[in-house]
């Protein structure tokens, strides 16, 4: 049987005018955030994209048009280019939820790949829970798409989050400063603050996509709960009434502001989503208010 795709073909003609969209200049690197429409020296064509209402006319491939009476933007790749990394949490923790977090992160990179390649970025991805794991470079237009969705569909959850080794083998790994988005639940025994204050301090700009299912904000259950930590197995009895579940709601929400407060003051940016938001709400609305998409 075919799997499922990721993202269906109009929910993609959709992302066609979005920009990953990032604030920093890196020194020795293009700025800007996206590839330029217009030719000119040093600029390589590389691919087409439909035509937009509000779009500049100069970029229009007009011989196209008169053959196939349809317009199309020429785009060109100005080299080097800022590095877009996408780090996606395949811990345990995140197979969580009447919607998958895992499943759910993995649409929305797809989304986000596709948003790159369309503007002909070249975009990493890069899954890990306690590590990081095999990586995949997408790059060369829109046409590069299906064995970057291959990768992220072959994806399975695995291990426990460490954020800090993780953070430790990016820097080994990944030498030259750029874009960083963060899709997880940040859920780590240890924290996740300093590990990602870690990142900041080397010089990438961060996009953190905060995901969590509605039950990780606001648990519906009541009376004595015998929970099972998804990713170590440990147990756990406790007896969880209204007054517990405000306290619990409390805490999350001053978690996540304090996840916010460290993309901010390190010049980047906070999303948070529930799982039960609808992904082409969520890009469209929270993402893209916080510019991670424009």
């Amino acid at each position: 049987m075919s799997q499922q795709p990721l993202v269906d073909r109009t929910f993609l003609e959709k992302l066609e005018r979005l920009t990953i969209h990032w604030q920093k200049s890196f020194p020795g690197l293009v700025g800007g955030h996206n590839p330029s429409r217009f030719s000119g020296p040093g600029q390589e064509f590389l691919d087409h994209r439909h035509f937009h209402h509000g779009d500049d006319l100069r970029a229009v491939n007009w011989r196209a048009y008169l053959r196939l009476e349809k317009l199309f933007l020429k785009m060109f790749q100005v080299e080097p280019r800022t590095p877009v990394r996408l780090l996606i949490d395949v811990s345990r923790s995140m197979t969580t939820g009447a919607v998958s977090k895992f499943d759910y992160a993995r649409k929305l990179a797809a989304a986000l790949v596709y948003v790159g390649l369309v503007r002909l970025e070249t975009i990493a991805i890069q899954p890990f829970s306690d590590r990081l794991f095999d990586s995949f470079v997408s790059a060369g237009g829109r046409h590069r798409f299906a064995p970057a969705a291959e990768f992220l569909g072959q994806l399975t959850p695995v291990g426990v989050t460490d954020s800090f080794q993780a953070a430790r083998q990016f820097i080994s790994r990944y030498l030259q400063r750029g874009f960083l988005i963060v899709v997880s639940d940040f859920l780590d025994e240890d924290g996740c603050e300093r590990p990602l204050q870690y990142l900041a301090d080397f010089g990438h700009e961060l996009l953190l996509v905060h995901l969590w299912a509605d039950e990780d904000r606001v648990p519906p259950w009541e009376g004595e709960l015998d929970l099972t930590d998804a990713e170590t197995g440990a147990g756990l009895q406790l007896q969880f009434d209204s007054a517990a579940r405000t306290r619990y709601t409390n805490a999350f929400d001053t978690f996540a502001q304090n996840l916010r407060s460290l993309a901010i003051h390190n010049g980047g940016r906070y999303v948070g989503l529930s799982t039960s938001l609808p992904l082409e709400e969520a890009i469209f609305g929270p993402l893209a208010q916080a510019r991670g998409v424009t």
